[in-house]
C-alpha cells in the first residue's frame, strides 16, 4: 500500500514539473508577432490615437507604433501582460547599436522600458529612429527664433 502512495505522489510531482516547463516555454515563445493583437491592445490603451504604421523587433517582444500626428508609441511584452507607452516629445534618447540593426533607447519618463531593440534589418531600425527623432525635439524647440533667417530662406 505504501509503494502505491509513493508512486502516485511521484506521478503528481512529474505532472506539475511538466506543466511548469510547458508554461515557461510558452511564455518565452509568446511575443507580439501578431500585429492584429498589437493594434487591438494599443487601441485599448490609447483609444484617441490613430495608428499609421507598426514595426516589430526581430524577436517580437516589442512593437514600435507610428501615430497619425507624428507621435510614436511602444508596446512591449512584459511576461504576463502587454505594456503600452506613448512617447512624449523630447523625452527619449536614441543611439544606434553595435550591430547597426538595432537601437539603444532610453525613455526619460519610463525607465522600465529602456533597452536595446534589434530589428530584422538596418532599414527597419533607421525607420523607427526617424519616428523617434520626430519626438526627439519638443514642439516649442522646433520654431526658429524671431529675426533669424536661414541661408535657405534668403532671397
Amino acid at each position: 500500500m505504501g509503494i502505491i502512495v509513493w508512486c502516485v505522489l511521484f506521478a503528481i510531482v512529474i505532472f506539475f514539473a511538466f506543466v511548469a516547463t510547458r508554461m515557461a516555454a510558452q511564455n518565452k515563445e509568446d511575443g507580439l508577432h501578431d500585429t492584429g493583437l498589437a493594434i487591438i491592445e494599443f487601441g485599448r490603451a490609447f483609444p484617441n490615437e490613430a495608428i499609421r504604421q507598426l514595426q516589430a523587433t526581430e524577436n517580437g517582444q516589442a512593437i514600435f507604433v507610428r501615430l497619425h500626428d507624428n507621435k510614436a508609441g511602444l508596446m512591449r511584452n512584459m511576461a504576463r501582460h502587454f505594456s503600452c507607452h506613448l512617447i512624449v516629445p523630447g523625452r527619449v534618447r536614441v543611439v544606434s547599436s553595435e550591430t547597426g540593426r538595432g537601437l539603444a533607447i532610453e525613455f526619460l519618463d519610463a525607465p522600465g522600458h529602456n533597452g536595446k531593440f534589434e530589428f530584422a534589418s538596418p532599414k527597419e531600425a533607421s525607420e523607427v529612429a526617424l519616428w523617434l527623432l520626430g519626438n526627439y525635439i519638443a514642439e516649442p524647440d522646433k520654431d526658429l527664433p524671431a529675426g533669424h533667417i536661414s541661408a535657405a530662406n534668403k532671397q
